[in-house]
């Protein structure tokens, strides 16, 4: 079987780019798919020419064979984020990957969350997922490629990491980061 290259993360590509606007007839919707069908879903909704964002995340493994690949899975397992009008989420029920489809109350926070998310994805080193709320200090990148990106600084191992969190769903992504670039908040 071959080994896939990396898909699209976001369609369209300036799906998050600039600030949000609130438009009356398109909303937020958090999509959570039916075991390990994220992608499947995303290529069905890419051809609809919907609205969405799948975070991945690099994996590598050594296989049996001693060769190491690098695959990319979801960041948040199970979760395909959509934006679009009440039919565009009717198309991506229709595709029968998802299992429900939960409607977002705070979009302004979401777009923001996802917006960071993906600074994360695209510049930061050793993207992870943090499944589980991290305790740590409120902070602000001051240089660097993420410069600006907020988030929660912890050190694990003597190496320094900023968590993103997603707020509608208390799960986050972190990416290694320089102490000396950090300036924390109050």
């Amino acid at each position: 079987m071959p080994i896939l290259s990396k898909e699209p993360e976001v369609f369209p590509d300036d799906l998050l780019d600039g600030k949000f606007q609130l438009d009356p007839d398109q909303n937020w919707f958090a999509m959570y798919t039916l075991a390990r069908r994220e992608k499947e879903l995303v290529r069905q909704l890419r051809q609809k020419k919907v609205s969405h964002y799948l975070p991945l995340a690099p994996s590598r493994k050594r296989s049996p064979s001693g060769r190491i690949r690098t695959s990319f899975l979801p960041l948040f397992t199970g979760y395909v984020f959509v934006r679009g009008t009440d039919a565009d989420r009717y198309e991506a029920v229709c595709t029968g990957c998802i299992s429900r489809c939960l409607d977002v109350t705070e979009p302004e926070q979401l777009f923001e969350d996802l917006r960071r998310i993906r600074i994360l994805s695209r510049e930061g080193e050793d993207l992870r997922p943090e499944p589980k709320p991290v305790v740590g200090r409120q902070a602000v990148l001051k240089t660097g490629a993420m410069a600006g990106a907020r988030g929660i600084v912890t050190k694990v191992n003597d190496q320094h990491r900023l968590t993103v969190v997603v707020r509608f769903m208390q799960q986050g992504a972190s990416v290694l980061i320089d102490e000396a670039d950090v300036e924390l908040l109050d």
